[in-house]
């Protein structure tokens, strides 16, 4: 998959950093030598806000960095700029679902944990108008059929020649919730279903018999990019979420994920749980 503008910026920022301590500079004084601020370096570095290209072009030859390795830097600097297709939405969108759809598009493996409801990636139309329904009580119509729109046109992820791994683990309490009656449930269940059967697509229950378990605070998503450094998490909360990639959060997280993969039902288990869940509807 090809890098898109975030994963740009970010590994940029990352390899400026790297650089930089290479060359035994702080962030003084490699800016003072470029006639950069400090501020602005430490920006450049954490993958906060744009770039300018002659900057990073200067930075590398201050840090003697190879010219194929300059070249590479600038170009991910240039690179950086593009917008995703959400930018031109007619109606704007949360902060946090900007920062997600641009990071979503960018992804080689997403591994979700859904204790309340079906990963959004996977849900059915009638199914996330439910949802929004439920929990944008303050919203009207025109809002969360806007909500629902994006949360449809994020499902593509799903149809790209090269799609990400998608490996979703869901609470047990989550196919058993019904959610916009039993006709959009059932809908729902056997679209999970039909999901599941794509090589993309791994999807495992947690039964209710697992118990207490590493995810007990809520639901997440860790957004995988091509290399550790660019991965993220994304933590569901009332009224919006919360991204973190700092290394003891991101691994406190994946050490949780691991853990749910071995108290979840097999592949085969989980499907024959979601029949049954079909069943009593």
């Amino acid at each position: 998959m090809a890098a898109g503008p975030t994963t740009r910026r970010r590994q940029l920022g990352a390899d400026l950093r790297r650089l930089r301590e290479i060359k035994g500079l702080t962030l003084e004084e490699a800016g003072a030598r470029v006639g950069i601020s400090k501020a602005t370096l430490s920006r450049y570095e954490t993958k906060e806000g744009t770039v300018k290209w002659p900057a990073v072009d200067a930075l590398c030859r201050e840090y003697g960095a190879a010219d194929d390795v300059r070249g590479a830097l600038v170009e991910l600097a240039k690179g950086a700029r593009i917008q995703g297709w959400w930018r031109s939405l007619a109606d704007p969108i949360p902060e946090s679902m900007n920062l997600m759809l641009t990071l979503e598009d960018e992804v080689v493996r997403e591994d979700h944990y859904a204790c309340m409801y079906i990963p959004g990636l996977f849900q059915t139309r009638a199914y996330a108008e439910a949802v929004h329904r439920a929990s944008e009580v303050g919203c009207t119509d025109r809002e969360v059929q806007h909500m629902v729109d994006i949360r449809m046109k994020r499902q593509e992820l799903l149809r790209r020649a090269d799609p990400p791994h998608i490996w979703a683990i869901v609470d047990q309490a989550a196919v058993h919730r019904v959610v916009g009656g039993a006709g959009v449930m059932r809908d729902q269940l056997e679209h999970l279903l039909a999901l599941s059967d794509l090589p993309y697509v791994t999807v495992q229950i947690l039964p209710f018999s697992a118990g207490a378990h590493a995810a007990a605070v809520g639901s997440f998503v860790l957004l995988r990019g091509q290399s550790p450094d660019l991965d993220v998490v994304y933590v569901d909360l009332l009224g919006g979420g919360l991204f973190m990639e700092k290394p003891p959060e991101l691994e406190r997280y994946k050490l949780a994920f691991d853990y749910l993969r071995a108290q979840a039902l097999d592949m085969e288990s989980s499907t024959q749980a979601i029949r049954r869940s079909l069943r009593e509807l």
